[in-house]
């Protein structure tokens, strides 16, 4: 049965800034390439620390007085949006921008503008008079979205979606949902991270036992090696332009691809400690609202952080699903990047879609030996696999406190 093409979601833009890359097809080069890209920064407290460290211009969009008042989350986000609408090919002076929504995930926001606060009216002997008034705009949750109106001149809905490590989902999915209701014509949807400006991330992580080391920072990230100790922490985004089919078609946009199914489930089970069982009913039912089947993934796009029962749990789950998919290829993305918290979601879609193009699923790179517990099969490991063709990419995106999602994205056939 033909589906209804005002029900139909469609990406139609995408932007984007990575620690290796800020457009697509340099960030897709690097993961083809092999090349990682993750450093050594100052941390407060703590000494050096891995991260990966983004290097766009937050000039080519805002003002001095712009930057200086915001945050980074919302320079990031209003980079990756007016990339993203670029990209779409929209005349933005004649977009009606009341029925233009803004979506953005994130892990945690604020953070950043506290710690520094704190610690300036410290060299004052805490003198709250030496406490900026730029701080309660820049720490409310809606912040980076909120940006994004600002510098855009959009006057439609916007918000933020804390969905923890898998909010980059959640934003997308949150966009497909609000287009479908008729609460806006055009989406800006993804997800954003500053987090490696907070030492607080960086602490409880180390607290935990789960923050990567190594001597050799691009080595820091490696998830399902044997040697895996924990999570590089790493900023960016990821933000897309979402579109009704109906109304991408009028105006006669290039289709990037098809969100074509979604699940955003809770463990219910533990803080911190994935629930494979949980993990594995979300991407079932993902592909079940697709009306697919899992013979029917091209690419599973792995959330594994390296940290030790994480990737365990992850590939319980996946290889449940997958047990009788001898088509299905699996990658990794952090291994490049580590873990952009969250954007992490958004972005690693993003470095899977030109699959539709070139027929090549990047590697996870950083595997050395291979965890006999994460062995699942067809991973794609340290160079690019050249398949027939891809169709469909499983985005699966996880978080603290139980939160799962599995987005696919489908090549657009009309």
């Amino acid at each position: 049965m033909e589906r209804d093409p005002a029900k139909r979601i469609v990406i139609t833009g995408l932007g984007l800034t990575s620690p290796n890359g800020n457009t697509l097809s340099e960030y897709r080069a690097n993961l083809l390439a092999g090349k990682a890209r993750v450093q050594r920064i100052p941390m407060r407290y703590m000494g050096e620390v891995n991260a990966g460290v983004c290097d766009f211009d937050p000039m080519k969009y805002q003002r001095r007085k712009e930057v200086r008042n915001g945050t980074r989350a919302g320079s990031i986000a209003i980079y990756c949006s007016r990339e993203a609408v670029a990209d779409a090919g929209l005349d933005w002076d004649s977009v009606e921008k009341s029925r233009v929504g803004v979506y953005i995930g994130t892990t945690e926001h604020g953070n950043v503008e506290t710690e520094n606060e704190v610690y300036n009216i410290s060299q004052f002997d805490y003198d709250t008079k030496y406490w900026t008034h730029h701080h309660n705009p820049r720490t409310v949750a809606n912040n980076p979205a909120g940006e994004i109106t600002m510098n855009m001149g959009v006057t439609g809905p916007h918000y933020t979606i804390g969905a923890a490590c898998a909010a980059g989902n959640a934003g997308l999915v949150q966009g497909a949902q609000m287009l479908m209701l008729g609460e806006c014509d055009l989406a800006l949807a993804g997800g954003v991270s500053e987090s490696i400006h907070t030492f607080g991330i960086f602490a409880g992580f180390k607290s935990q036992g789960a923050l990567g080391e190594h001597e050799d920072p691009n080595l820091a990230s490696r998830p399902f090696d044997t040697s895996r100790n924990g999570i590089v922490v790493s900023e960016g985004g990821a933000v897309y332009v979402l579109e009704r089919l109906s109304d991408a078609q009028a105006r006669g946009a290039t289709i990037i691809g098809e969100l074509a199914g979604w699940c955003i489930n809770s463990d219910a089970t533990d803080a911190v400690l994935p629930n494979p069982e949980r993990q594995a009913q979300c991407m079932r039912e993902a592909i079940r609202r697709a009306g697919m089947t899992a013979q029917d993934i091209d690419v599973v796009s792995t959330h594994a952080t390296a940290t030790p029962l994480g990737d365990i749990q992850e590939a319980k789950a996946i290889k449940d699903v997958f047990a009788d998919c001898p088509n299905t290829y699996v990658n990794n993305t952090k291994s490049f990047i580590g873990h952009a918290m969250g954007a992490a979601g958004a972005l690693e879609l993003a470095g899977n879609i030109p699959s539709f193009s070139d027929n090549l699923v990047h590697p996870t790179i950083n595997i050395t030996e291979l965890d006999p517990e994460c062995a699942i099969p067809n991973l794609v490991i340290n160079t690019p696999k050249t398949v027939e063709r891809v169709d469909s990419i499983l985005n699966n995106s996880f978080g603290m406190l139980g939160i799962n999602s599995a987005l696919i994205v489908k090549r657009f056939i009309d």
